[in-house]
């Protein structure tokens, strides 16, 4: 970010490429698989980013900042919004869960299965309360430590640990022997 705060071009391209999964899917995840609504935001939070260059200073890790930014977004949106309902995996096509990849020689049943088995997961995800979700996706998703949730969040580093293990009994408990 400092290079592309210098005026580096190139550098965003470095920064999109490397963030931009792992910030699709915590979107994603924390919007209740709207992907159209994960896709708005996703661009607002890059183009705040552009807008934000030549003010950012390094006050904590780059990925720290980025999901600051990102976290800040799914709270303005959620105020804004606090009757939206969170959209259901068993929507159309479109809220279908994602492919799981399989080997070549793996059997169709196994296949199903693994597919059962993602969607019972992001159904899971999907399940648990907002805190906790969100813990959860910033921990998975963005690679984050238990400190930097803190900062993004804004909460202490004890109450971060707590809601990433209830988040983890509960999705264990849902998984059953599956995880």
């Amino acid at each position: 970010m400092l290079r592309y705060a210098g005026g580096d071009a190139a550098a965003f391209d470095d920064l999109y490429a490397r963030h931009r999964g792992g910030l699709y899917r915590y979107l994603l995840r924390q919007l209740g698989s709207n992907r159209a609504l994960a896709e708005e935001l996703f661009q607002e939070i890059w183009m705040n980013l552009i807008g934000a260059r030549s003010r950012y200073r390094v006050e904590a890790k780059f990925t720290t900042w980025l999901y600051t930014l990102a976290h800040n977004r799914v709270v303005d949106h959620y105020r804004r919004n606090r009757n939206m309902v969170a959209v259901s995996l068993d929507g159309g096509d479109e809220d279908d869960p994602p492919e799981v990849p399989a080997p070549g020689t793996a059997q169709p049943e196994r296949i199903v299965e693994a597919r059962q088995q993602a969607a019972r997961l992001l159904a899971l995800i999907e399940g648990l309360p907002l805190a906790q979700r969100e813990a959860f996706l910033l921990h998975e998703e963005g690679g984050l430590s238990v400190d930097e949730i803190a900062s993004v969040i804004g909460v202490d580093r004890e109450a971060i640990k707590s809601r990433l293990r209830y988040a983890m009994d509960k999705l264990r408990g849902g998984m059953g022997d599956t995880l």
